[in-house]
């Protein structure tokens, strides 16, 4: 398909999309204020776009053609799961050319986890525009930092398209990274859960020179109109795409930071390979209700425990019996999410002091450490499964990092 067939066949979508929208999203996202503006900050530039399936507008149109349409787009950057999303968690992204607008895609996720130089060379200013989930061991943000770090080092501007925090603007909770476990998922020093948007943290990493060797880079955040710091997503009246196979809805985003740690130790356990990923706390071996029943008992704020019973279709334990809780958060916006993965350990462990989800999972071991942000908490779980002795230790950096990061806030 030639170009101009090409520019035809968007014009029509653009301008006869989809009926997908009954009411009016109360958030403009930066794809659709940089629209307004007539896309200013990009004309009479070469233009290089970071994405994936989650970068569209209200009306559930593709960043890559709307800008395709309107700006001399030359490059495009695969994240994790590829710029529209076909390629599984973990897969290698290779490079290639989007089918859809020719325009040559450059992986991020492959060997390359930072953008060459030779494809930089192809653009003047990086865009980027995905939906992230405000968790620090989702890729995406790694990914935007370490586009950061390779404009400022080939002097090239990056304009970031701001989306919601779906988890909210005040939610901070975990500690701070500490030397020694910085990785992919962990790669700089923010709370596990972080309370910004994906502008607010680009500001964040460049101002406070968190990129590598303290470089900064030509910044430009495109805000939000209409998003505040207390609306999580279902608020905003924007749709969701699914971040990723296992985030299918908005809903899941707050059950990823609630279970995804032990995760790490058996992907079962927390509901991947069944219908309610991230959702449940399942074993082999401990009562469905008696564990519903001790977790119930310590009264943690906004969280009910159902027992459930289950069989994972697919991954290691598939068609093996598993029982234990699925968590319904009746505070979703309040509840504390990221201790209830450690209540369960602790609770499990007196119901049967044979539960170890840590044994046998030594190769696991660096990967949990790293996405915890220490190996505190794991060698400590491992001595005692006590997370009352560690609950002070989690919760040690949010005031400080609360303070830290205000100084970006973009939105009230």
């Amino acid at each position: 398909m030639n170009r101009s067939l090409k520019h035809l066949c968007l014009s029509l979508f653009i301008l006869f999309p989809l009926t997908v929208i009954g009411a009016v999203a109360q958030v403009k996202t930066g794809i659709e204020v940089l629209a307004e503006n007539g896309f200013d900050l990009l004309q009479g530039k070469r233009v290089g776009l970071v994405t994936n399936p989650t970068g569209i507008d209200s009306q559930l149109r593709s960043t890559i053609d709307i800008l395709y349409k309107h700006v001399n787009l030359t490059a495009l950057f695969g994240p994790e799961h590829g710029v529209r999303g076909d390629y599984s968690a973990g897969d290698h992204v290779g490079d290639q050319v989007d089918p859809i607008t020719g325009v040559p895609v450059y992986s991020l996720y492959g060997k390359n986890r930072k953008p060459e130089r030779e494809a930089l060379e192809e653009v003047d200013v990086i865009v980027y525009d995905i939906q992230d989930i405000g968790v620090r061991s989702y890729t995406y943000i790694s990914t935007l930092g370490l586009v950061m770090e390779a404009a400022a080092e080939a002097n090239k501007q990056v304009v970031v398209l701001d989306r919601p925090n779906p988890l909210g603007g005040n939610r901070v909770e975990g500690p701070i990274v500490e030397d020694g476990f910085h990785s992919f998922v962990s790669q700089y020093k923010i709370p596990y859960i972080y309370g910004l948007t994906c502008g607010e943290l680009a500001l964040l990493l460049n101002g406070e020179k968190m990129l590598d060797g303290g470089l900064q880079c030509q910044l430009k955040v495109v805000a939000m109109k209409g998003w505040k710091r207390e609306m999580t997503f279902d608020q905003t009246g924007l749709q969701w795409v699914p971040t990723s196979p296992h985030i299918p809805g908005y809903r899941t985003a707050f059950f990823y930071p609630a279970t995804g740690i032990i995760g790490e130790l058996d992907p079962n356990m927390i509901g991947i390979g069944y219908t309610l990923p991230f959702q449940l706390l399942v074993t082999e071996s401990v009562d469905a209700h008696k564990l519903s029943e001790a977790l119930n008992g310590l009264s943690l704020y906004g969280v009910y425990f159902r027992p459930i019973h289950i069989k994972p279709y697919y991954m290691a334990k598939k068609g093996t019996p598993l029982q234990g809780v699925q968590i319904h958060l009746t505070d979703p916006a309040n509840a504390n999410l990221t201790e209830i993965q450690f209540w369960f350990l602790q609770e499990a462990r007196k119901l049967d002091p044979a539960f170890n989800p840590f044994e046998g999972k030594e190769d696991r071991f660096r990967m949990f450490d790293m996405v915890s942000g220490s190996d505190r908490l794991r060698t400590s779980m491992m001595k005692d499964f006590n997370f009352k002795t560690l609950q002070e230790y989690w919760n040690r950096d949010v005031e400080l990092f609360q303070k830290q990061s205000s100084a970006f806030y973009l939105y009230k």
